[in-house]
């Protein structure tokens, strides 16, 4: 078996979730890496889709944002904002859509806004963009992010993705109609929401961590599955392959662009 880092296991493991049937909204970073390494093993018929409106893109190299050139360059077509918004995704012909955060809780809400109060922020960050409409738009979503104390919170401090609320049937009794977060993707395990509370449960650790390093890097008391699962490994393709894509983006952008 190859050695492999944290880092390249999670985005292999948030790649498998994909299937070549799937029309994926996609955000910039982790889950960028996880959708282009789908499209270049077992999922070549997928597509991809990015906030700046290019459709079905195949860039060789990471995109640095939606604004990349690569992304337009490489796609089937490319259309208009609104049209992305209102046509694709609120129309609900987006089947995934794959997001990051700076801050997440048990129930998959994500905070990319601001780090302490609203009006006196400690870090103010990048903000929503369309993660917001993602979250409550496409069918279902899957999210990649680092396990850390800093950001697997116990509450979050500005609600900029709706995940599932308080738990439950919140989405639900707002009205919303879409699954919400159906998969948590981090460096240390893969969780799924329980079907009943909605709150994101180990259902597989990924080779060598154990429960206790997991609970370590999260602010609230971890659920496990009642049968935990042990993440396949990275396969010699899936590491050689995400390797390559690593390394074109390097070359391209002058090593800005590092594994997230």
């Amino acid at each position: 078996m190859s050695r492999f880092s944290a880092t390249e296991m999670m985005t292999i493991a948030a790649a498998r979730a994909l299937t070549n049937d799937d029309v994926v909204f996609v955000g910039i970073g982790a889950p960028s890496a996880a959708c282009n390494l789908a499209r270049l093993t077992h999922a070549p018929d997928i597509t991809l889709i990015y906030e700046s409106g290019t459709i079905g893109t195949k860039p060789d190299v990471l995109p640095l944002s939606i604004g990349d050139g690569e992304l337009c360059e490489t796609a089937v077509t490319t259309v208009s904002v609104p049209e992305m918004f209102r046509y694709w995704l609120q129309g609900g012909r987006i089947s995934v859509g794959f997001l990051g955060g700076a801050q997440i809780d048990r129930f998959g809400n994500i905070n990319t806004t601001v780090i302490g109060d609203y009006h006196t922020p400690k870090i103010r960050l990048p903000g929503g963009g369309g993660a917001p409409e993602i979250a409550s738009s496409c069918q279902k979503v899957f999210i990649t992010m680092k396990q850390s104390l800093r950001g697997f919170v116990d509450k979050i401090d500005f609600y900029t993705s709706f995940g599932h609320g308080e738990g439950g049937d919140h989405r639900k009794r707002l009205g919303i109609t879409t699954q919400g977060p159906m998969l948590l993707v981090t460096d240390l395990a893969v969780w799924e929401p329980d079907p009943i509370r909605k709150e994101f449960t180990v259902t597989s650790l990924h080779p060598g961590v154990t429960r206790d390093a997991v609970q370590a890097t999260v602010g609230w008391t971890v659920a496990f599955a009642d049968s935990v699962t042990e993440t396949p490994p990275p396969t010699t393709e899936e590491l050689d392959v995400l390797r390559a894509l690593h390394a074109r983006t390097d070359a391209a952008h002058g090593k800005k662009e590092k594994a997230a």
